[in-house]
């Protein structure tokens, strides 16, 4: 990580040079009418990355508080991903993000889901987001939810490494394998529901919540931190680069104070034993166009 004045978070240096914010606001599930006043809050408040998404329903939301919070457009980081209704057609998904954004470029832009049974659509849309990045449009291009096994897949008919694989991390699900993958491709692991968050806002029987066990709370106690602000503190001396989600103030707050203290090696042991091995979101290689079949509205 390097330190940079722009806002509070130190900042990644992705493998193509761009440096990107290790810790930023997601707004998945985040209310559009909600969305605006979250992400000016969180602007003001010294984040410097925001995450949304075109199937996230709220992209003209987060550039309406992207203006409205002062800043520079060059002192925000802004990623945006393209649905796979949208991979047949990727130029035409990428402009449409762009315009309800209200920007000239977006800073990373990735495939929202790999395509596994028709994995010939994931890799058109991928070369399409190569030559924005050619052109100039973006500035950094990555994928989500993809496993190793689609990477490679990948690589062997791209041309550049995808610069940051957005996937479902958290110390109920650590995805160490692929994280070392990752390391290892010169890929950053961004993390959404880095706190355990489909796990806490999807109560079963077999999931529990990150927060209320004792490993996590032992520690919150240690440092007089929060159990979010322990996790997050996970994540970043892990190396990983964590969004999470709030349209509430003080948790946006919270979230990102998280960077007067760290956590040892062995309390990062403690937390990575945790892992349960259980995804909480979907399975990505069940998503395709016929099981996925809404689109995104002009």
């Amino acid at each position: 990580m390097t330190e940079r004045k722009n806002g509070k978070s130190p900042w990644l240096r992705l493998n193509n040079g761009v440096e990107m914010p290790a810790l930023g606001l997601g707004v998945f599930q985040s209310p559009p009418d909600q969305t605006t006043a979250a992400v000016e809050a969180a602007l003001r408040g010294g984040y410097r990355l925001i995450d949304t998404a075109a199937a996230y329903m709220n992209e003209a939301e987060v550039g309406e508080g992207i203006r409205r919070s002062g800043l520079q457009r060059a002192d925000v980081f802004v990623e945006t991903k393209l649905w796979i209704s949208d991979y047949e057609d990727a130029l035409h998904g990428f402009t449409r993000s762009l315009r309800k954004l209200g920007l000239e470029y977006v800073d990373l832009y990735l495939l929202h889901q790999p395509t596994p049974t028709e994995f010939d659509r994931t890799v058109k849309a991928y070369l399409a987001a190569e030559k924005l990045l050619a052109d100039g449009r973006v500035r950094a291009i990555g994928v989500s939810n993809f496993s190793v096994a689609h990477l490679d897949a990948l690589m062997r008919e791209a041309s550049v490494t995808p610069a940051v694989n957005q996937v479902e991390v958290h110390p109920f699900f650590t995805q160490r394998g692929l994280r070392d993958a990752h390391t290892a491709r010169g890929i950053v692991t961004q993390c959404w529901s880095p706190i355990g968050g489909i796990n806490r806002y999807r109560p079963a029987a077999d999931r529990s919540d990150p927060f209320g066990h004792p490993t996590i709370h032992a520690l919150a106690e240690k440092y007089r931190k929060t159990p979010a602000q322990v996790v997050l503190r996970w994540h970043l001396d892990n190396g990983l680069a964590p969004i999470p989600k709030s349209v509430r103030a003080e948790r946006i707050a919270e979230n990102i104070d998280v960077f007067d203290f760290k956590l040892t090696t062995e309390e990062l042991a403690a937390v990575e034993a945790l892992d349960q091995g259980v995804r909480g979101g979907p399975d990505p290689e069940s998503i395709n166009h016929k099981t996925y079949t809404f689109s995104i509205p002009d």
